[in-house]
């Protein structure tokens, strides 16, 4: 496969000055030799062809006569052969923002998604020659890239499936980020585009299933806050009735210690306030 090649031309400032010349030349020479006058305009003419210039951030991709003879990357005003055919590549660094994309996840949910994409051209020759449309090749893997990432991975994690999945669309995202821009450049390497960040734009749940997933993600999010408030005070009426059998404050039998769990783990872990009945009596009253 050929490669690109660093191509470098004539300045144009010193080719300017010799056109100047050439055409104070032309214009002397018309008054002794006019046979020749046709020739030189025609070298003006030739001349004048070969001036261009590039831009910061810039290129020109050069053929001859369909044979591609190099890149020129520098920039300024030059002078280069002005039977070359002249291709302007950019290289500044673009941003894509994908259209949003309806997906299944690695659990069959449908999931809407999109990426952006911060890209430059690398290597002219094959962003010019080895792709026909190298913008279009870019939209197209993009879109064909983040529909496979997608598939790889669940959008988030549920306790009811029964295993965890270490790494999620909607959790990892560093992990997933560094995916999607490792495909990415395997992908745009062929059109020499260089892959400067990669990242997920928008990831939602698509509109059908949305409203059943949110309340799915709140039932999981209220066990495990109960799971927590159980277990806290579990820990909490363990270190009551051991503190005060310690500090020898009441004596209590095993039918008074379920009695005191049971209200203590009520009182605990109600979701409302409690409210509290004064005993005046004994115990058992």
């Amino acid at each position: 496969m050929k490669q690109e090649i660093f191509k470098r031309v004539q300045s144009g400032y010193m080719m300017l000055g010799f056109l100047a010349l050439l055409i104070i030349a032309t214009i002397y020479g018309a008054f002794f030799i006019h046979e020749a006058l046709a020739f030189m305009g025609l070298g003006i003419f030739l001349m004048t062809r070969g001036f261009f210039l590039i831009n910061p951030n810039n290129s020109k991709v050069l053929l001859l006569f369909g044979k591609y003879v190099g890149t020129v990357k520098e920039n300024g005003f030059f002078w280069a052969n002005p039977f070359y055919t002249r291709r302007s590549i950019s290289l500044r660094a673009s941003n894509f923002d994908s259209e949003r994309v309806k997906v299944n996840d690695k659990l069959g949910n449908p999931i809407m998604i999109s990426t952006i994409l911060v890209w430059r051209v690398k290597d002219t020759y094959k962003a010019a020659f080895d792709v026909d449309n190298y913008d279009n090749f870019v939209r197209v893997q993009s879109d064909a890239a983040v529909r496979k990432l997608a598939s790889l991975y669940p959008y988030d994690n549920f306790e009811d499936d029964g295993k965890e999945e270490e790494i999620t669309l909607r959790a990892s995202v560093n992990e997933v980020n560094t995916a999607l821009e490792k495909e990415l450049s395997n992908r745009l390497e062929m059109a020499g585009i260089e892959v400067l960040e990669a990242r997920i734009g928008y990831l939602a749940y698509a509109q059908e299933i949305a409203n059943a997933m949110l309340k799915r993600q709140q039932a999981t999010a209220i066990i495990a806050a109960r799971h927590k408030i159980v277990e806290g005070a579990v820990s909490m009426v363990e270190m009551a009735i051991n503190q005060l059998s310690k500090n020898g404050v009441v004596e209590l039998d095993e039918e008074r210690k379920a009695a005191m769990v049971s209200n203590l783990m009520v009182v605990l872990c109600s979701d409302k306030d409690a409210t509290p009945i004064v005993n005046i009596g004994t115990l058992n009253h």
